[in-house]
């Protein structure tokens, strides 16, 4: 079959064509909710004989192309009348409800299409064939509901098509109440449960029944009740009265979807000022559920957890499940049947939250568990740009403050982080050794083991055999890094267990964690007794422990390990993803915080100098030709001796003007790159100069073309100050600048005025002085005063409000009070409705992604990246390896989603009215103006368990593309599946397995594992060569999904599309961090470049995307941006200066830093010597760095200098300095052979 170019395509998500058999008949009723069917059935049963034949259909089964129009020719046949009820508008079905009308419209039969809402939806009405009064009485019939208004409209429908008297009209149902009477008054804690009305009248509460049982058994006064929906005003209208009447400990919602709006950010619910639990009704079996390792089906997802979360609620468990009842004539119903372990968690978890409310302030007992990983004395309470020490000594404080029982706690970071590192951690030297911390007898552990479930235990003891053999046991107890102050314990998360065994874990990508870990929680649980854990900082590895994605059982371990604790987590506002994570896999109620101050980067030491250089050079070029020939040798001699003639590929054959301009540019865009100044302390906001740079940081982005106070405070002032079309945004640096020069620009600048670049450094000098009150607004700047009054109305207050709010967030969590949601994302890009921090985030819709926005960029952004590629190679990219993370779509609305399909020559459909994503189409050549690019696209754990659609979406395009007629060079796509479905056939598979695993394109870690693999194996140091670290890589991520296939293990496929890749590329969407900031960097982008480099025996070429400003997104060399990051961030005294005000946390940094830069160079060919160089100079042998790590974190200092030796003895970096090896000798007098 060859497809239309330009054509539509729908998502295939797996689902087969089928034949339901139906035979047809007069009426023929069509819905996805099951108790509408249930009681149309009932009511059908109940006919007199001689009633016209009735069939009923679940569309749900209907969701392939094929199946309806099979339903259509079978069962359609000979209809006379067919009822849709459609929830959720046409697009939840468009191939179904046109195939419907064109068939009655073709037969001449009747088809009502009515809305599943309450609303009338007079658009979605039309799409039927019947009038518009008659499509409105069957409405009224149904969303008043239950058997008796079934058969009115089973009545109304027979006389539609003449076979009886029309009915009385629909008899209203109450559209809320008590289910089970209205219990007494009782002064045990209510706890209120919420479900949908539509199961009172479909006789469907067996779930809800359960939960009630189950509550009450555990005594709380639990209130059951109905309604037709929490966006229904007769409902909300009784929920507030009945919430006034029963104030709840805890509410347990049964609804889907949210209720928030533009004046209500948190739905009718959440004025009970109670944690609310969100529970699923699952639309799966539960044979499904187990046997699936997503847990919740894209559909489920998105209504019972993604929606909910807008809400501020907490998912907790699937309670019931559906399953094939008894049949009622020819149709057999499904039902929700009960779950009862999953019932009980439910009721555990909230009896749990109703305890920590209930319990006095002073006897609360709160753990706060720090991360730590790697897995080093150094690198003690990770915390993504967090001083999570001091975060950790302020909420000690403030716990002191309301009443909680602290004791001795320490009241300063540098004391509380000695007290950590003399009990126990992670590295396993010394243990015997240590004191404090927490001691457990085996017997205790092992009886407290013996309540995990079976699975869970085999998992542990068949990986690590006896507890007896774990290596923190000494004298038969555990040693674990637990710390008790009277009711608090601050604790050192335990390890995954990678380090005690490392050679044999590298390749267990779902590794069942050790005793330790499981005796470190299991310690809290049972013999501490805590009422909640605090997760402080991003983040842990609690929430990474395999699993299902969402819907978590009880064999699953973050539910096993944490058991039904309150859990709430401090988490960074602009890291969306890996905190959702923690919400639906671990319960976790997030408290967000603010990312740390930004600055602009600005030159240092010799690239100040340089810059002076320049400047020098260009005055002289007119007046002493002589002279400028001078200056321009010192130049590139100057350059040559930085090695920053590498960093621009400038050689001694470049001509010396392109040189010099391309130095130039250099230096103007690494002064105004953006880096962070210092961490942010929880609790706490910026003030001052960290401000004012904060201010700046976030208005210089536009957030909307609609109001004048959206637009960019840069480029509103260049208006106003009669710049014309220069936009400082998106300019070339390195231009010369031949514009308007305002005299109060020129009052910001020392050096000439020459360039672009010049203009912008004192646009941002101007905006700064404004921003701090210490220069006035111009009287006829508009446009700049419109965006001022929003900072001072707006910005600046909900950055004052910031820290005290987080604060009070946390403190609200622990007194078992409702945290109020809000939205996640980076406040730089565009993002100033994240602000003020301190609440409970949710993520972006899934069912719109990628959003209209999203492909805006994202289709620019491929475009910039094929054009580069052509630009140094001669040539198109055939194919390309995308590196895509969960966390970043979630910011970004699918910038790397849209990407994809740009590259394939394909484009996302999306429904007018809801913006949710029902296909794609196909982009012909002749628009594309490029070959397509085979686009192989590696997802991480998170985002395959978060956008499981968009999978399907890049699966559904690829292989509509593999079957066009277009020519091999101009279509590679349609060619490599061509090929490699016959080499399959050719090896015995049959033609329709070979061309669906010819067509694997999306590939992610193992179903329930997480990462690359690359970290351990570098904290280890467990390669010897790359391809070590290539052969970790691809077992880590060998495993196909989209269109059906979830996880299959396909590492030879993978192996194979990476050995044909071109080019390796990600994107990073903000400067809130940089690619030496976390490990995912490296080992996401290193392993790829390691594996292909290993698999083709060349080095390939890696492409760094960066859209932190979205409408100039640009492509450079990871070697480029890693030269960036570098000399902007890594070497600057600005920063640097910044982290030492920090302490630990500082030097933590600072190593950190070393090791993610030995990553990339274990991995990649990106790392030159100088880039070591670099950072040995300016944190080794920089005497006040140095003595600053000796002082604040002195294990911090060992593993900087065990790195820097560890990259001399790999052959990763040949020292400039004469003095490194004698000086990372003096700091590791005991491991000489480290630099040997």
């Amino acid at each position: 079959m060859h497809l239309k170019l330009d054509t539509s395509g729908g998502i295939d998500d797996g689902d087969v064509a089928r034949d339901l058999g139906q035979a047809t008949a007069d009426i023929v009723v069509l819905s996805a909710a099951d108790s509408d069917l249930a009681a149309f059935g009932i009511a059908h049963a109940a006919m007199p004989d001689g009633f016209p034949t009735v069939r009923l259909t679940n569309l749900l089964a209907l969701g392939h192309p094929a199946s309806v129009d099979a339903f259509v020719e079978r069962t359609l046949r000979e209809a006379k009348i067919v009822v849709l009820r459609m929830l959720g508008g046409e697009s939840y079905w468009p191939h179904g409800v046109e195939s419907l009308r064109s068939d009655a419209l073709r037969r001449g039969s009747l088809f009502a299409c009515i809305p599943g809402e309450l609303d009338w939806n007079a658009s979605l009405a039309a799409r039927g064939t019947l009038d518009r009064d008659s499509t409105h009485a069957l409405w009224r019939y149904c969303t008043e509901g239950g058997v008796e208004n079934a058969q009115l409209a089973l009545r109304f429908a027979a006389h539609l098509i003449g076979r009886g008297e029309a009915p009385v009209q629909a008899r209203p149902m109450p559209p809320a109440g008590f289910w089970g009477g209205e219990p007494p008054r009782s002064d045990r804690p209510n706890a209120i449960i919420v479900f949908y009305r539509a199961l009172v009248a479909g006789g469907d509460t067996a779930g809800i029944d359960m939960l009630r049982e189950a509550l009450n058994a555990r005594g709380l006064n639990t209130v059951c009740l109905f309604v037709t929906s929490l966006k229904d005003g007769r409902s909300a209208a009784f929920l507030q009265t009945v919430l006034a009447a029963y104030p709840p400990d805890i509410i347990i919602n049964a609804t889907a979807f949210a209720t928030a709006t533009t004046n209500d950010d948190a739905g009718v619910l959440a004025a009970s000022g109670c944690p609310i639990l969100q529970v699923a009704q699952a639309g799966i079996s539960r044979a499904a559920w187990e046997a699936s390792t997503r847990g919740l089906a894209p559909r489920d997802l998105a209504m019972h957890v993604v929606l909910p979360e807008v809400d501020g609620r907490i998912f907790a468990n699937v309670i019931a499940f559906k399953e094939r009842s008894d049949s009622i004539g020819e149709f057999a119903p499904t039902t929700f049947r009960p779950a009862p372990d999953r019932v009980d968690a439910t009721a555990d978890l909230a009896l749990a939250w109703v305890r920590l409310r209930r319990e006095a302030v002073a006897e609360r007992r709160v753990a706060l568990i720090l991360a730590n990983y790697p897995n080093r004395d150094g690198r003690l309470a990770n915390g993504v740009g967090l001083d999570t020490p001091q975060s950790l000594i302020d909420v000690l404080k403030a716990l002191e403050r309301a009443g909680y029982d602290t004791a001795e706690a320490p009241v300063d970071a540098e004391t509380m982080m000695q007290l950590l590192q003399q009990g126990p951690t992670n590295a396993l030297e010394q243990r015997a050794t240590r004191t404090n911390g927490v001691t457990w007898s085996l017997a205790d552990y092992y009886a407290a083991l013996a309540v995990l479930p079976d699975t869970v235990r085999g998992a542990v003891e068949g990986r690590w055999g006896r507890a007896e053999r774990d290596p923190h046991v000494v004298d038969d107890a555990f040693r674990l890094g637990l710390h008790r102050f009277g009711n608090i314990i601050v604790g050192v998360q335990p390890a995954r267990g990678y380090n005690i065994d490392p050679k044999s874990s590298y390749h267990d990508p779902d590794l069942a964690p050790p005793h330790h870990y499981l005796a470190f929680y299991l310690w809290i649980r049972r013999e501490f007794d805590a009422h909640a854990v605090v997760h402080l900082g991003k983040h842990g590895n609690l929430e990474w422990l395999p699993g299902k994605s969402t819907g978590l059982s009880q064999d699953c371990l973050p539910e096993s390990v944490l058991g039904r604790l309150p859990h709430l987590y401090p988490f960074i506002v602009n890291d969306p993803g890996e905190g959702i994570q923690a919400k639906r896999r671990a319960g976790a109620v997030i408290v967000d915080h603010l990312t740390p101050p930004m600055t602009r980067a600005e030159l240092h030491d010799d690239l100040a100098r340089l810059e002076a250089l320049v400047d020098e050079f260009t005055l002289a070029a007119d007046l002493d030709p002589k002279r400028a020939d001078a200056i321009a040798e010192d130049i590139l001699s100057l350059a040559r001796a930085q090695r920053l003639d590498a960093d621009v590929n400038v050689t001694r054959d470049t001509p010396t003007a392109e040189a010099l301009r391309a130095l130039d540019a250099h230096l103007c865009d690494l002064k105004e790159m953006q880096i962070r100044d210092g961490l942010h302390v929880f609790g706490r906001a910026p003030s001052g100069s960290q401000r004012n740079d904060l201010l700046v940081s976030i208005a210089r982005l536009p957030r909307s073309d609609l109001k004048m106070q959206d637009a960019s405070l840069h480029r509103a002032l260049a208006t106003d100050l009669g710049l014309g079309d220069f936009d400082p945004l998106t300019r070339n640096l390195a231009d010369e600048y031949a514009g308007a020069r305002p005299k109060v620009l020129a009052g910001f600048g020392n050096g000439p005025w020459r360039t672009a670049g010049d203009t912008v450094e004192r646009i941002e000098a101007l905006v700064l002085a404004l921003v701090a009150g210490e220069r006035d607004v111009g009287p006829a700047w508009t446009a700049t005063r419109a965006v001022l009054d929003w900072i001072d109305a707006a910005l600046r207050p909900a950055i004052d409000r910031s820290g005290d709010a987080e604060m009070a967030a946390l403190l609200a969590g622990l007194d078992g009070r409702f945290i109020r949601p809000g939205p996640s994302g980076a406040p730089t890009r565009g993002r100033p409705d994240v602000l003020p921090t301190g609440r409970n985030f949710f993520a972006v819709d899934v069912r719109a992604v990628p959003t209209p926005s999203a492909w805006r960029i994202g289709r620019l952004s491929a475009e910039r990246l094929v054009e580069s590629y052509w630009q140094e190679a001669g040539e198109w990219p055939r194919s390309i390896a995308l590196s895509a993370w969960g966390t970043s779509n979630m910011r970004t609305g699918g910038d790397d989603v849209a990407q994809a399909l740009a590259l394939i020559g394909a484009r996302p459909l999306w429904e007018e009215t809801s913006g949710r994503v029902t296909g794609f189409a196909i982009t012909p050549l002749s628009e594309l103006k490029r070959p397509r690019v085979d686009v192989t696209f590696r997802v991480s754990g998170l985002f395959r368990d978060a956008f499981p659609t968009q999978m399907d979406i890049i699966g559904s395009a690829i292989r509509a593309i593999s079957v066009l007629d277009e020519p091999a060079e101009a279509n590679p796509i349609a060619a490599n599946v061509r090929a490699k479905k016959l080499a399959l056939e050719a090896a015995g598979l049959d033609g329709a397995a070979a061309e669906r695993q010819a067509g694997y394109r999306v590939f992610g870690s193992k179903p329930g594992a997480y990462g690359a693999g690359l970290q351990a194996l570098m904290d280890e140091g467990g390669w010897d060569t790359r391809s070590d670290i290539a052969n970790v890589y691809l077992s880590w991520g060998g495993y196909a999904y989209s269109s059906g296939t979830e996880g299959e293990a396909a590492r030879d496929d993978f192996a194979d599309r990476l050995k044909d890749t071109d080019l390796i590329a990600q994107a990073q969407d903000n400067r809130e961090h940089d690619i030496l900031d976390s490990d995912d960097y490296y080992q996401f982008m290193g392993g790829l470049a390691a594996t292909v480099q290993t698999l083709r025996g060349a080095a390939p070429r890696i492409a760094h995307i960066d859209t932190s400003r979205p409408e100039a997104p640009l492509a450079r060399p990871l070697s480029h941006e890693i030269s960036r990051v570098v000399r902007g961030r890594a070497a600057n005294p600005k920063w640097i200066r910044g982290v030492m005000r920090h302490g630990y946390k500082g030097a933590f940094e600072i190593a950190a830093t070393v090791d993610y830069l030995f990553g990339f160079a274990a991995s990649t060919d990106a790392v030159a010597n100088h880039h070591f160089d670099q950072l040995f100079a300016s944190y080794l042998e920089d005497e006040g760095v140095r003595e600053f790590m000796r002082g604040a974190n002195p294990a911090a200092l060992r593993e900087t200098a065990s790195r820097f030796a560890e990259a001399i003895r790999r052959g990763l970096w040949t020292p400039r300095s004469n003095r490194a090896r004698d000086l990372i000798a003096e700091l590791l007098p005991n491991q000489q052979r480290e630099i040997a």
